[in-house]
């Protein structure tokens, strides 16, 4: 178990590992986060630091004193079997170093299409699109590194994010900006599918928790969301919310195929399309038995994203 005033060291100052630094200072931790440029709007009681998290020597002076080590970081979306693994490697290194447990947060990329089949831990890496062989080589090396007594690691997965300071998501921008003004949310793929999508604070919530509890180590974990909907009644409860009729206009995997033929960034969506063309649920009894069910109920988690996209414009 963790204990109170401990050192937590936060790799990755994106929408989860902002979060995370908040659930950890309320969880009465000292908090130190690292992004490139060391500049970021903390609050009191977190450190920020400039650093490289590919590069070992860096990796291992931000990590000095920690208890916990968080990796959040991620890699340019259009570049990830280059780009992901050498920052996974930095911040094991650092952790490592130091003896801190590694928290590292991951997606579901590695499963596969499973035919519509839940998604839970025990499932093979099946998958067949070159993120998803990423990530899967990514935990594989992660788990092993545990096995050799190098690093005590736990991994928590989350399917979509969405929630304050998420933009780029299937449940980002494209739907929440909309809702407030009343125009069609975009969305991808079959909308009347069920599809899991997860909520920032609650992935914060569970990847702390991962960082207390010895019994997580060696193991990976789907981190608590809300029940699953279809992203239709998704999409229905922003508007409810907003204030305003439903409005929707799915893009087609076909389209989005085609138009990846010339769009880079569309192209990389377009091998992800199956996990919006079959329904994609995502399974956390695992953690529920272990540790307990956090998910904030949909209402109250779309609530506060509306709030936080009519603050930030």
């Amino acid at each position: 178990m963790s204990s109170p005033g401990e050192l937590h060291v936060i790799f990755g100052a994106g929408p989860v590992g902002q979060a995370l630094m908040h659930e950890l200072l309320a969880r009465g931790r000292r908090v130190r986060i690292i992004n490139r440029s060391g500049v970021l709007a903390a609050p009191a009681g977190a450190e920020v630091l400039a650093g490289n998290a590919t590069d070992p020597a860096t990796t291992r002076a931000c990590c000095a004193g920690a208890a916990v080590v968080y990796n959040c970081t991620n890699a340019p979306y259009t570049a990830w079997p280059e780009q992901f693994p050498p920052l996974q490697a930095g911040v094991l290194a650092g952790a490592a170093a130091v003896g801190a447990k590694l928290v590292v947060m991951d997606n579901l990329y590695m499963y596969g299409p499973t035919g519509g089949r839940p998604l839970t831990e025990d499932l093979p890496a099946a998958t067949t699109t070159r993120k998803g062989r990423t990530r899967a080589r990514m935990a594989a090396d992660l788990l092993a590194a545990h096995d050799r007594g190098e690093v005590r690691v736990a991994i928590g997965r989350a399917s979509d994010f969405f929630g304050p300071l998420v933009r780029e998501s299937a449940a980002g921008v494209r739907m929440f900006a909309p809702a407030l003004a009343g125009k069609p949310a975009l969305v991808t793929g079959k909308p009347d599918l069920p599809h899991t999508y997860s909520y920032i604070p609650d992935i914060a919530r569970g990847l702390a928790i991962l960082g207390e509890h010895d019994a997580a180590l060696g193991q990976a974990w789907h981190l608590p969301s809300a029940p699953t909907v279809t992203t239709r009644a998704f999409v229905d409860l922003v508007f409810a919310a907003a204030g305003h009729a439903p409005r929707l206009q799915a893009l087609p995997g076909l389209l989005v195929r085609g138009l990846g033929l010339f769009n880079p960034m569309l192209r990389e969506l377009a091998e992800m399309m199956y996990e919006f063309e079959e329904p994609f649920i995502v399974d956390h009894t695992k953690f529920a038995r272990a540790f307990g069910d956090h998910a904030t109920p949909l209402p109250a988690a779309i609530r506060t994203t509306l709030e936080w996209y009519r603050q930030a414009g």
